[in-house]
């Protein structure tokens, strides 16, 4: 396949369509090209609004396309251009642009509309192997650039955040269950049981709950979180294992009571799968994998200033994005670096599919309303329970 000749024909497609306001995704081979994918696809795929199809088919008549095949589902007609076969279809009744997988994507200078590669994940694809192994090493890009991202000024930004370990320390003291609300009713009691953090951060979760009892191990891949963790574990006197290491790439078999993450760590994660399957691994029999994260309709739906809510996004945007690591407002000097992480926001949907795809039992789902007075009405976190099951 001339790949040239290939993207050509995509750019003149898109263009024909775009010109005549014709709403049109991209889709399979032609998709996962533009996605980086597939390095040598096939034939071109488009799929258009049903209800425009018999006004395309006029706008690629010097092609000699076929006739318009149709039945109770689905119109389409083929043609060639330079030497490919094109396909243009239709979804009868389908509104193309509410599409929940429907993205854009730039390369080369132009805007293409195509369906997102996530949507291959779904069902029985031919191309879910494919690009599962695709998102294995764009996840290994995406963990070396974050870890970059939270080893620049963290140890600094730590300290202006809650104070220096001894100060944080004495904190704890006072009310370890308190650091650990409100996900800390569905673990405890902690004592005795073996309690893995994975992407920890800091330590604090990590000493309340090695106060409360429990053996704690973190994992994360920042050594200024280790740095922090390790003093404010040795002002609070007690032990914790700090282990820098990102989490897929964390090893044990059956080791843990409790698998914990929380807070801003799942869109760190470009497919849940491969996180799923580390937890259960983790896991003894009977253990809990415990979750408690910023719900989607507050990271990826809705905008809150005071009184005042806009639905400014897309829930089921499936798309990777490059924000500001989340400790930069807390970083000082002129030196401080402004640092990117790439992050992927998940629907509860998408959560609790993986979550149960790979045979953990989910035990709670508790949507948890914002505190904020201006905000009633509206989730702001969840706690998601789930246990594996014994043999």
């Amino acid at each position: 396949m001339n790949t040239s000749i290939y993207r050509a024909n995509l750019y003149n497609l898109a263009s024909t369509l775009e010109e005549q306001s014709v709403p049109y995704q991209f889709v399979e081979e032609s998709a996962l090209f533009l996605q980086g994918v597939l390095t040598d696809p096939g034939d071109v795929s488009i799929e258009v609004q049903w209800d425009l199809i018999e006004n395309i088919y006029g706008f690629f008549n010097s092609y000699t396309p076929s006739g318009l095949e149709k039945d109770q589902l689905i119109g389409r007609f083929h043609f060639q251009m330079n030497g490919i076969d094109v396909t243009l279809h239709c979804i009868y009744n389908k509104v193309l642009r509410a599409d929940a997988s429907r993205i854009q994507v730039e390369t080369e200078g132009m805007d293409y509309w195509c369906q997102s590669l996530y949507y291959e994940l779904s069902g029985t694809s031919k191309y879910a192997r494919v690009v599962r192994e695709y998102l294995q090493n764009q996840q290994k890009m995406v963990t070396e650039q974050n870890e970059f991202a939270w080893n620049q000024n963290n140890y600094e930004a730590l300290i202006n955040r809650y104070g220096n370990p001894d100060q944080v320390a004495e904190k704890i003291t006072q009310n370890p269950e308190g650091r650990l609300r409100p996900f800390y009713k569905y673990m405890k009691p902690v004592k005795g049981k073996s309690i893995v953090h994975l992407m920890g951060s800091n330590g604090i979760k990590a000493v309340a709950l090695s106060m409360l009892g429990a053996h704690v191990t973190v994992v994360d891949f920042s050594q200024e979180n280790a740095r922090f963790a390790a003093e404010l574990a040795g002002a609070a006197g007690v032990t914790i294992h700090y282990t820098v290491s990102d989490a897929l790439s964390f090893e044990g078999e059956g080791d843990f009571d409790i698998v914990l993450m929380e807070l801003g760590v799942l869109h760190y994660f470009i497919d849940l799968k491969p996180l799923v399957e580390t937890i259960s691994k983790l896991l003894c029999e009977g253990g809990q994998f415990v979750l408690h994260e910023f719900h989607p309709i507050s990271t990826k739906l809705i905008t809150s200033k005071g009184k005042k809510h806009k639905v400014s996004g897309n829930y089921f945007d499936p798309t990777i994005d490059s924000r500001e690591v989340a400790f930069t407002k807390y970083a000082s000097g002129e030196a401080a670096p402004v640092t990117n992480v790439l992050q992927r926001k998940w629907t509860l949907g998408e959560l609790v599919t993986a979550v149960a795809q790979e045979g953990l039992v989910i035990k709670v789902l508790d949507e948890e309303p914002n505190q904020k007075v201006h905000d009633i009405g509206l989730p702001k976190t969840f706690t998601l329970v789930a246990e594996k099951p014994l043999k």
